[in-house]
């Protein structure tokens, strides 16, 4: 039985279609221009041999199942966490290294349980899309401007660096990850070397694979499988290109498996997907509880937490 964040296909829709097709096409603009050099394929092929290192744990899908996890409180924090990317209109990449630090922490480190789906949980989001923004933006708003669009919860700045050095901790500082963005360039020059359709084929394999990220099955695939299959779902939607099959597509490089192209391809191929794009939202301006909390994320949960006034720090 697949876990996400509802049964229904509109979810998937939904993330999606909150995503601002704008936003991808600005900071994906000179894709079409990109040229491989001949010893490319050795490249990718180092990424693909290390990728597993900048993954969680092989457990950690099945803690998601098992209900050790909760899979829907996952999902609520990456809506919230693509909510936000959308609205200050981050790259792709950030998004994906926000829920990708969150990944590889819940992997290793329990949240304090009777809290996890509420402000702990909330507060690792934040600080995760904080680090994944200043990795990967020119711009990065404060941390109280970067908790918008219907957070319950407002932390004060020093909570969330207390967090992030909790994060970087238990990431090993290793912040720049192998991820299906790292694939795509090359993966659509495979399928375009002429570079025609290039900057379509990358905008939308992006397009799909943020679709995607709330769904824990696709925590069974590696990034380059992930990038290999959004950009054959991405050909599917151009007639003009030839048709491309797993099979041809893990031709590409050394690494790359037919089987799991196909399992992730066919997955990708179960969730609907919106082609059109809404426009960005305003932050809803909500009364809101700001959390003052000593950063305790051991087994047992915070001694303290009280609600502050608006014109707290």
């Amino acid at each position: 039985m697949r876990l996400g964040l509802s049964g229904d296909m509109a979810s998937a829709c939904e993330l999606l279609c909150a995503e601002d097709a704008d936003s991808l096409e600005d900071s994906l603009e000179d894709v079409a221009d990109a040229e491989f050099p001949d010893d490319s394929g050795e490249s990718i092929a180092g990424f693909i041999e290390g990728e597993s290192e900048y993954s969680p744990g092989c457990d950690y899908p099945d803690r998601f199942r098992s209900r050790l996890l909760d899979p829907f409180a996952r999902a609520e924090s990456i809506a919230w966490i693509l909510k936000v990317h959308s609205y200050y209109r981050f790259c792709p990449l950030t998004a994906y290294l926000a829920v990708n630090y969150m990944d590889r922490f819940l992997s290793s480190h329990c949240l304090p349980r009777q809290q996890a789906n509420e402000w702990a949980l909330q507060l690792l989001a934040v600080t995760c899309l904080s680090l994944a923004a200043k990795m990967e933006e020119t711009l990065v708003p404060s941390l109280l401007d970067l908790q918008v669009e219907e957070a319950k919860y407002i932390f004060r700045p020093r909570t969330i660096l207390r967090m992030e050095l909790l994060v970087l901790t238990a990431l090993n500082w290793r912040l720049r990850s192998v991820t299906p963005f790292t694939f795509i360039d090359f993966f659509a020059y495979k399928v375009d070397p002429y570079g025609k359709y290039m900057k379509y084929l990358v905008s939308r394999a992006a397009q799909i694979i943020l679709a995607t990220i709330h769904d824990i099955d696709f925590l069974d695939h590696c990034p380059s499988s992930m990038a290999a299959a959004a950009i054959i779902c991405a050909a599917d939607e151009t007639p003009a290109l030839k048709f491309i099959d797993p099979a041809i597509a893990s031709t590409w490089c050394i690494g790359l498996t037919e089987e799991g192209i196909r399992s992730c391809y066919q997955l990708m191929q179960q969730i609907a997907i919106c082609s059109s794009s809404i426009q960005r939202r305003h932050p809803v301006v909500l009364s809101q509880i700001r959390v003052t909390t000593t950063v305790n994320l051991g087994s047992s949960p915070p001694s303290k937490r009280r609600k502050l006034s608006n014109g707290g720090g």
